[in-house]
């Protein structure tokens, strides 16, 4: 693979991995801008979603998570992603470990952190590090506000950079949630767009407990300054006789 090829795939872990979701989760699923939640525990998801890009650049994700209790809840996920970037393929995995410190409510502000890393299963080779710090802020019991800050060690290029991220979902029906946010990463880069804001905007159909369906428009989503097109869904496996998650946190 060049080196061309290597730099996108791994702006898109960045992007996807780094910055995730969404899900994210209380998850955001293909959204990289995460809340505060997480789910019950004993509960378990997989999220999946597919993105194609306007200069042909290519991602098929899966993201199964659980959530254990050890010693406190932790939501255990290992998204694995095939990319296609400058039209060379790329496998990747990622686990992350997120716990919640301060449970999220109308009025005041929840609080998590997640971390985890990214390899080339191809050769084994670390890729990147992340941890990150979401936050959300639920106005009312159908809009909250999400912020995410962290750190993303780029190991391919031996770079570190300062992550960000600010969302806004809006539950608008029972059974649908607009969302839209923009995130991204300073630092320097070779490539301008590779530290330019991203942006995605999307909505959430959720037509009953265990099924959701997103359909998002991004824009320069892994730093390759394109328009992107990501159709995902999610597939959830609750604790049985627990709270619905959109009763507890609000939200789709």
């Amino acid at each position: 693979m060049g080196l061309a090829g290597r730099t996108g795939i791994t702006a898109a872990i960045a992007a996807l991995v780094a910055l995730a979701a969404r899900d994210a989760h209380a998850a955001n699923g293909a959204y990289a801008v995460d809340a505060a939640d997480i789910s019950e525990v004993g509960s378990c998801k997989v999220e999946s979603w597919m993105s194609a890009a306007s200069n042909t650049d290519f991602l098929a994700v899966a993201n199964p998570s659980c959530v254990v209790d050890p010693f406190r809840p932790i939501e255990l996920s290992m998204q694995t992603i095939r990319g296609r970037s400058d039209g060379d393929w790329s496998t990747t995995v990622a686990p992350k470990a997120k716990t919640n410190f301060i449970p999220t409510g109308v009025g005041r502000w929840g609080l998590s952190a997640y971390g985890g890393g990214s390899f080339d299963v191809a050769t084994g080779e670390a890729l990147t590090a992340f941890a990150v710090i979401p936050a959300t802020y639920r106005l009312s019991e159908t809009t909250r506000i999400n912020v995410n800050a962290g750190w993303l060690w780029d190991r391919t290029v031996s770079h570190h950079y300062f992550t960000y991220g600010i969302g806004f979902d809006w539950k608008f029906t029972d059974t649908l949630e607009w969302t839209i946010e923009t995130f991204g990463q300073a630092g320097t880069a070779e490539t301008a767009s590779v530290v330019q804001p991203r942006f995605q905007t999307g909505v959430r159909y959720r037509p009953n407990e265990i099924f959701s369906v997103d359909v998002i428009y991004g824009r320069n989503i892994t730093g390759e300054n394109a328009n992107w097109i990501t159709i995902g869904t999610t597939i959830r496996f609750p604790v049985h006789g627990s709270e619905p998650e959109h009763r507890r946190t609000g939200h789709l």
